[in-house]
């Protein structure tokens, strides 16, 4: 849908992770990382809080629930954390292998 159906010219290379729904179902974390430079980041985090009320349409014509639920994005570092930990980790092997 966000690929598909969101035209903001903000929006970048992101990606949904998870979405994570409350008990009652009237809430929904929607976990998202974003392919890109800081600026790419905060441009795209933009778009979709921009978008999240179009979402929410789109959302509520396309499912079938009793109520739409809120959206919240949140972006997600784990991956990008990770990758930084494993270069490190593999200069610290490649230099107590020389």
């Amino acid at each position: 849908m966000i690929h598909r159906d969101i035209k903001d010219p903000g929006l970048g290379f992101v990606t949904i992770l998870e979405v994570k729904m409350s008990e009652d179902l009237k809430t929904a974390k929607v976990f998202y990382s974003i392919f890109g430079d800081d600026e790419a980041k905060e441009k795209t985090t933009e778009a979709l809080k921009r978008s999240r009320g179009y979402i929410k349409f789109l959302l509520g014509q396309r499912i079938k629930m009793r109520y739409t639920p809120e959206i919240n994005f949140v972006l997600d570092n784990t991956y990008e954390k990770i990758a930084k930990m494993e270069e490190i980790l593999k200069k610290e092997t490649d230099v107590h292998e020389d």
